[in-house]
């Protein structure tokens, strides 16, 4: 049998191969086009909760050029809002943990469901040191004075050498960890330090003051040279702040 080749034959065959095409195309082309359209999906909001990330009381360059102003950025924005939102994560099925204020959560930690206690150690833990840190810090430090004086040179020996035992205790955290000043409600001062995100609150002791010695609270300016973030981090103490938490610790009144 012959093959039909005339021209009619072949302008019916296009035009029939042309209607599908263009029905292909009406059928997937504008899926294509509502896809382009359509708006990006939002990130997911972060877990609300009771706790919240305080803002830092001064500008993220406040401490320069001791610590520098992007890792004072990253150290609040991203690390401590972790911590918060971590936090509130895991209080979220646990009301009666969520309705209890920061310091009472991590004195009664042996209390609090197995299944979360970890999160909570960790986070809290976090939420609670660097909460104390930005209200310490900066400052233009030099040395404190009045009652608060008399008490590092009763119970610590004095500023010397207060600076030679912290700064010691910091470089020998393993790891990461804090270096803190505890203070009772007797006023009297010890020098102590905790790994990872453990706090003296845990023991319900208050912090005076304390310093971070995780990587990422000096690695941008610092490298792997702690003991020089630590002898440097003394510049920006506010030893104002540290006197306002030193008479509210003894009053009782002291938080975190």
């Amino acid at each position: 049998m012959a093959i039909d080749l005339t021209s009619s034959s072949l302008g019916r065959r296009g035009a029939l191969a042309g209607g599908a095409l263009m029905l292909a195309g009406g059928l997937f082309a504008a899926p294509r086009a509502a896809r382009a359209q359509a708006p990006a999906a939002a990130p997911p909001a972060a877990p609300t909760g009771p706790f919240t990330l305080p803002p830092l009381p001064y500008a993220n360059n406040a401490n320069e050029p001791h610590i520098d102003a992007a890792t004072m950025e990253l150290h609040h924005d991203k690390h401590h809002a972790a911590y918060v939102n971590n936090l509130n994560t895991a209080l979220k099925d646990h009301p009666q943990l969520a309705a209890m204020p920061l310091e009472e959560i991590l004195a009664k930690l042996s209390q609090a469901p197995e299944s979360v206690r970890t999160t909570l150690r960790n986070n809290a833990g976090g939420h609670a040191n660097h909460a104390m840190f930005w209200q310490i810090m900066g400052g233009k430090g030099g040395n404190p004075s009045g009652e608060l004086a008399e008490a590092i040179t009763r119970d610590l020996g004095g500023m010397d050498k207060l600076k030679t035992d912290f700064n010691g205790a910091g470089a020998r955290v393993f790891g990461s960890g804090w270096v803190f000043v505890t203070v009772g409600r007797d006023g009297k001062l010890a020098l102590t330090s905790r790994p990872n995100q453990d706090t003296p609150l845990m023991e319900g002791t208050k912090v005076l003051f304390g310093n971070d010695v995780w990587e990422h609270a000096y690695y941008l300016k610092y490298q792997n040279r702690r003991p020089e973030y630590l002898a440097a981090w003394w510049n920006v103490v506010d030893w104002a702040k540290v006197a306002e938490r030193y008479t509210a610790a003894k009053a009782g009144t002291l938080r975190v």
